[in-house]
Parts: C-alpha cells; sequence; structure tokens
C-alpha cells in the first residue's frame, strides 16, 4: 500500500529540492561560515528536536566540503545544504519572525531531507565513529 503524503510532507519536500537545485560550491562555503548562527537556529522550537540530525549533517557537509568524506553523491550533500540553507533563510514558507510556528517549516524540510537521505548519513555516521 502506498504512503498517503499530507499537505506539509508535499510542500516540504517541494521546499528542499528548490533548495537543492540552487547547491554549487560558493553555497557549500557560504553554509560553512554559518556553524554558529545555524546551532542558535536548531535549538530552537521544533527544531530543538533535530538538533544532533543537523549537526550531523553539517558536519558532513563540512567534510564533504574538505575532502574528508567522499564517500557520498553530491545529490545528497546537495539535498543537505539545501535543508540547512532553508533554515538559515529567514524568508521561507513560513517566515521565522513568526515565534515558533515560523520554524515548523524548517522542521519539515529537515526531516524530509532526512528520509531522502537516511542511508547515506547511515553510512556518514559509521565511518564518523571509525574515524
Amino acid at each position: 500500500m502506498k504512503k498517503k503524503y499530507t499537505r506539509k510532507e508535499i510542500d516540504a519536500q517541494a521546499a528542499l529540492m528548490a533548495a537543492s537545485a540552487k547547491v554549487g560550491d560558493d553555497e557549500l562555503k557560504d553554509l560553512l561560515k554559518k556553524k554558529k548562527k545555524l546551532h542558535d537556529l536548531a535549538r530552537r522550537g521544533p527544531l530543538e528536536k533535530l538538533f544532533d540530525d543537523i549537526s550531523t549533517m553539517f558536519s558532513m557537509v563540512k567534510d564533504y566540503a574538505s575532502g574528508a568524506y567522499r564517500e557520498v553523491p553530491f545529490g545528497t550533500i546537495a539535498a543537505v545544504a539545501g535543508a540547512l540553507l532553508y533554515v538559515l533563510s529567514p524568508v521561507d514558507l513560513i517566515p521565522d519572525f513568526i515565534p515558533m510556528v515560523g520554524l515548523i517549516d524548517d522542521a519539515a524540510v529537515v526531516t524530509a531531507c532526512l528520509s531522502l537521505i537516511r542511508i547515506d548519513i547511515g553510512k556518514y555516521t559509521e565511518w564518523k565513529a571509525g574515524a
């Protein structure tokens, strides 16, 4: 039986695809400069539950960009960077300045990304634990 997706899940996947399509070297460099801002945002509201995942995602992009970990397709890195850049963007489906509600779409995009990359992130965490 096929899973029925909610409107929120569909919107999150569409936002993730749009953000991922814009990722290149410049966007990766920009993302890597914003670790503190990303971690500050990830400690608030609905993102707080995803803090460890967001930290792992950021670490994976950092290790990919440095060349330390290349056992992942660029599409995965683009999806992760797209999701994290979406979180950092104050203007998205629900503007972040709206208390609590503004981060719901960010959490949905991160969750959508995690569901798409679960195998690659699992391999990365295994590699990281052994590194």
